[in-house]
């Protein structure tokens, strides 16, 4: 049984990368399009094109983190090796050059290479050790709700203080673009740090001696539920960043940047920052409910269940009006919808450590690494594909960068994009695991009979 420093210490490294991930996810699209200055189609381009690194980078990654042996482990040491270069990959994707728009342009696509490389240089290892943590699927599920209620923290104490950082630094410089670098030193500095603990609080306690390159791949690609699960995760991953990307515009051509919510005996700003906090919050909650249901039903059947719940929840959305009432709703919509997120996401890492053991008992394959990358894969495509599409479809909808005035189309097309989309996003997760085959109790028997094999082997 893992030790709670260690369980808390695995939070740790998830709350590092997501503090990173979930502003670039939510607000590098409209720092690109209305504080860096391209187009909206220069901006889904890039965010696009740059994917087909990642289509190497990842499995070779995983591959290399599989065969490195170190006195700390297999994993655990890319955790000490980048968390620095992390941190400077991350300011240097938020620095302006004063340069020319071919300039910029070329720099924009070279740090955020950068960025997306070493992201895949400390999460892919880091992902990997939940495969050598433990060997216990429910425990698995434990680590990965520790991992994501910390990484949903680090998201709020991002996204929460995102705005006034940037307007903070924005003021003592005079300068937006300094104004947004220096947030991001913020939020770096404090990223190096949660990586060393995460470092030096966990330990790998299952010894996993790699196999040959070849029957790992083979292995990978005869392995029907990592490629449903694969899917499922990237539709995971389409169905927050499609919300999440489409807030920041929402917010301020739709609602507005001086909303406010009136309940009375109080009132408060109704703005982007706020609204995505409370969904981390939220989220948080979810991931404190998806141990007692998975438990309960499987992780399989709550996948499901919750998919369920956000096509319904997210179609709502489309209908609120731009009201105290209609902002109250939306409020209380973010938080549901938020829940079920909460719910599914360590469920997705829980279950490729199961598509790891799984791979294990059925051709004896070793990849935890090369499995777990395709999770960090589908996490940064779902994350491109659909940050390119929201601006994609606001730009076929007459969106205007920076413009006081937008069109009805483009404001139909914002509202469209934080419901409808999400919804259908949603219901293709529902498909994916109705048809994904490990079970529950298909997952006891895997663990039973690799339990007795390894006991064999030491006999």
């Amino acid at each position: 049984m893992a030790s709670l420093k260690e369980k808390i210490g695995y939070g740790f490294g998830d709350m590092s990368s997501s503090m990173f991930w979930k502003i670039f996810s939510y607000y590098l699209p409209i720092f690109y399009s209305d504080v860096y200055e391209l187009s909206l189609a220069q901006t889904a381009t890039l965010m696009f094109v740059t994917r087909i690194w990642d289509t190497v980078s990842d499995p070779m990654m995983g591959v290399i983190a599989d065969r490195t042996e170190t006195r700390w482990g297999k994993y655990r040491p890319y955790l000490l090796w980048f968390a620095v270069p992390f941190a400077i990959a991350g300011v240097l994707l938020f620095t302006t050059p004063n340069w020319s728009e071919n300039g910029k342009l070329i720099w924009a696509y070279c740090t955020y290479i950068l960025m997306m490389t070493v992201y895949t240089g400390i999460n892919v290892p880091y992902a990997s050790m939940l495969g050598v943590i433990t060997d216990n699927s429910d425990e698995k599920t434990v680590f990965s709700s520790y991992r994501m209620f910390f990484a949903y923290a680090g998201s709020f104490i991002a996204l929460f203080a995102w705005e006034p950082l940037c307007n903070t630094f924005q003021s003592i410089t005079d300068s937006v673009t300094t104004g947004w670098q220096y947030a991001m030193v913020v939020l770096a500095s404090m990223c190096i740090v949660l990586f060393l603990l995460s470092f030096f609080m966990t330990k790998e306690h299952i010894s996993v001696k790699p196999t040959k390159l070849g029957n790992d791949f083979l292995s990978l690609l005869s392995n029907l539920p990592w490629w449903m699960l694969t899917m499922g995760s990237v539709c995971t991953n389409l169905f927050n960043t499609v919300r999440g990307s489409t807030v920041a515009y929402y917010f301020k051509y739709y609602i507005g940047e001086e909303a406010n919510i009136d309940l009375g005996l109080t009132s408060f700003i109704f703005f982007a920052g706020l609204f995505l906090a409370v969904g981390e919050v939220c989220n948080m909650l979810g991931v404190a409910l998806a141990v007692p249901l998975s438990k309960k039903m499987g992780k399989k059947t709550t996948f499901i269940l919750s998919a369920l719940v956000l096509i319904v929840f997210s179609i709502m959305f489309f209908y609120v009006p731009c009201t105290n009432l209609g902002f109250i709703t939306m409020l209380s919509l973010q938080i549901i919808i938020s829940i079920f997120t909460g719910v599914v996401s360590p469920l997705v890492w829980s279950m490729y450590a199961d598509v790891a053991d799984y791979a294990r008992w059925k051709d004896g394959a070793h990849c935890t690494g090369l499995i777990f990358s395709s999770g960090s894969f589908a996490q940064k495509l779902g994350g491109a594909v659909a940050g390119s599409a929201v601006l994609m479809v606001l730009d076929a909808f007459g969106l205007v960068p920076n413009a006081t005035f937008q069109t009805s189309e483009a404001l139909m097309g914002l509202r469209i994009t934080i419901s409808w989309i999400p919804a259908g996003i949603a219901l293709a997760m529902a498909i994916i695991f109705m048809l994904y085959p490990l079970s529950k109790h298909k997952m006891e028997d895997i663990a039973f009979e690799l339990k007795a094999k390894a006991e064999k082997e030491k006999r």
